[in-house]
């Protein structure tokens, strides 16, 4: 393989349409992220126990990742700018409902309905961002498109919060849903001018001589999808209660503890590309492995930790986790995949992170209700641990990069 260089690859990545993808990715999660910094409010208004507030935020999870499932086969069906679009509208279509929303079950109902809508996000962006570049620069393109994940998610809960402290948590809903609806139509108007992601689009030729016989890598494949997403799912439930945790146990306010919550998403505006860098220098299953064995030590670490500069280092090392888990698994998903599965196949992985993450919400919330955060986060650092050891084993000898 010809060494990269440097400025080749940079215009290459940042040409074209990759940098509207991000702010795409940004607007998509503009209204997704905000269910979690904003629960401290919403258990204040509708005076919910920790199993409660597990449920408002798996109303949204649980459909978000059943939408992966119909959103990824239909994207290799109709094309996926449809289903980027859907994911960006509707979202922000829901969103505004929920901030209308004056009974706790009608939000719930506007949660599951804005989870549904943008399951088809996910699953169409990156197989169609991975056909504008060559695959050696695979990683790197991924890694850039979680930028825009990663600033809406750090964003989203200090514009958030700001708005909230004048017109209360359904502000905040209503305020964001009014520039994602308008960037999704002026994005989908874009990608339709330039013809990219139509029903009877097809990848360069090039592209098939990467098709990979799918029966010798079956068993790998499904060993790291389930690795990758069974510890996403515990991830998300221990940060899920982050908030209330800062608040409960740490004695934040309400606001503040919102607002820290975004320092674990300030990682996605810079880690992402260094995680889809590492995935083409070294290979997916090392650079996996070895952050997943550092996560059950920093959520262990949550339980002794009391200061401010402790709580934020401990939070950034979950961002950092979060933004080299996410691009090292898609780069890993799209390139032992064949062509016309890719959408369809990361579906059922976005399908499975976020349904785990869904279901082990409440189970997080009941366990915290009973036991307590400490033994809850302790159970949940050795269950991330001992399922890494042993998915590691599993993967001995599939862990060297495609050439």
């Amino acid at each position: 393989m010809e060494p990269d260089h440097p400025k080749s690859t940079l215009s290459t990545l940042l040409g074209g349409l990759l940098p509207l993808f991000v702010l795409a990715h940004c607007s998509h999660h503009l209204l997704t992220a905000l269910t979690i910094p904003l629960s401290p409010m919403i258990r204040s208004d509708f005076s919910l126990d920790y199993t409660y507030s597990g449920l408002v935020i798996s109303a949204f999870n649980l459909s978000y990742g059943i939408g992966q499932l119909p959103g990824g086969w239909l994207a290799d069906r109709i094309g996926p700018r449809i289903m980027i679009t859907l994911g960006i509208c509707g979202v922000a279509v829901a969103g505004f409902f929920v901030g209308l929303s004056h009974s706790f079950w009608m939000m719930i109902v506007f949660l599951a309905l804005m989870g549904v809508l943008g399951g088809g996000y996910h699953p169409a962006a990156p197989p169609m961002i991975t056909s504008f570049v060559e695959p050696r620069h695979r990683g790197r393109a991924l890694g850039l498109h979680m930028i825009g994940g990663g600033a809406s998610f750090f964003l989203s809960p200090l514009v958030a919060t700001a708005i909230a402290a004048y017109w209360g948590w359904r502000g905040s809903f209503i305020g964001l849903a009014v520039p994602t609806l308008a960037f999704g139509i002026f994005f989908h108007l874009l990608l339709k001018k330039h013809g990219a992601g139509g029903p009877v689009e097809r990848i360069q030729a090039h592209r098939a001589s990467e098709m990979i016989p799918t029966q010798r890598l079956l068993r790998p494949l499904i060993v790291f999808i389930f690795l990758s997403t069974f510890s996403a799912a515990i991830l998300f439930s221990v940060m899920s209660f982050i908030p209330l945790f800062l608040v409960d146990r740490i004695g934040f306010s309400k606001e503040t503890a919102g607002a820290f919550y975004a320092i674990i998403y300030s990682a996605g505006l810079w880690v992402s590309p260094i995680g889809g860098y590492l995935s083409d220098r070294f290979g997916s299953i090392p650079v996996i492995l070895i952050v997943l064995l550092l996560t059950g030590p920093v959520i262990f670490l949550l339980n002794f930790v009391s200061s401010w500069l402790g709580i934020g280092i401990l939070l950034l090392a979950l961002g950092v986790i979060i933004y080299v888990r996410m691009p090292v698994s898609e780069v890993y998903i799209l390139s032992h995949t064949p062509e016309g599965r890719r959408s369809a196949v990361l579906g059922i992985y976005f399908f499975s992170s976020m349904e785990g993450g869904g279901i082990l919400t409440p189970v997080m919330g009941y366990l915290i209700d009973h036991l307590g955060f400490f033994v809850s986060y302790t159970l949940a650092a050795s269950l991330i641990l001992v399922t890494t050891l042993i998915c590691g084993i599993l993967l001995r000898g599939h862990s060297k990069p495609k050439p």
